[in-house]
């Protein structure tokens, strides 16, 4: 995955994640969604052959990277908890 930043301000954050699809943005904004100091968290692919998502995120308070980051963090914390669980099941 390639991170480019897009847009930086006090309370916004407009991303490109390249190499990624709809799958890793839909859990990303869910997890973004979930913070209460996230405003808006949204994520858009413009064009089918350019295929590169692009991730806004708004916050009411706080900055929205560090939104993003603790975001990220939550979904490895619980990706860790799944492959726990899967193995324990095989």
């Amino acid at each position: 995955m390639e991170l480019n930043v897009v847009e930086s301000a006090k309370n916004k954050l407009v991303i490109e994640l390249k190499g990624e699809d709809h799958t890793f943005c839909n859990i990303l904004v869910k997890e973004l969604q979930k913070d209460s100091n996230v405003k808006t968290a949204a994520y858009t692919i413009e064009h089918p052959l350019r295929r590169i998502p692009r991730v806004f995120i708004e916050t009411a308070s706080g900055s929205p990277k560090d939104a993003l980051v603790k975001a990220t963090a939550n979904l490895i914390k619980d990706a860790g908890k799944f492959e726990k669980e899967f193995a324990k099941e095989i």
